[in-house]
């Protein structure tokens, strides 16, 4: 069974700056780029969740407009993560197993985030 411990060592083998947050355990700030907002790695058994924030929910944007945009991109651009609205926020995130998480799983979602992240309208 992978640990915390495991998480660390694959990212600290995935060369990322990041940081845990001492006053929540289990939890990693990840640098995901120069312009980019920072990653939350955080690992609570039996999953290890990516989230990173993308945006605010601008006013006036027709809810059915950015319902569709997000869904599409999650067809078209997504595999390991997805967009998804929390309280005026849209978010990417992906949840992995930790049990049986492996090094090359952890890169390929990290890798995806990124790609979505460079890939975003400013």
């Amino acid at each position: 069974m992978r640990t915390e411990k495991d998480v660390e060592a694959y990212l600290l083998r995935l060369s990322r700056r990041y940081r845990a947050l001492e006053d929540k355990p289990g939890t990693f700030l990840v640098e995901m780029g120069e312009k980019a907002p920072p990653l939350v790695l955080r690992v609570e058994p039996p999953l290890v969740v990516a989230r990173v924030q993308i945006g605010e929910v601008k006013p006036g944007v027709e809810d059915g407009a950015l319902f569709r945009r997000l869904l599409e991109a999650n067809a078209r651009q997504l595999v390991h993560a997805a967009y998804g609205l929390d309280d005026g926020r849209i978010v990417l995130s992906s949840a992995l197993e930790l049990e049986n998480l492996d090094f090359n799983e952890l890169q390929a979602t990290f890798d995806e985030i990124e790609m979505a992240l460079s890939q975003r309208k400013n």
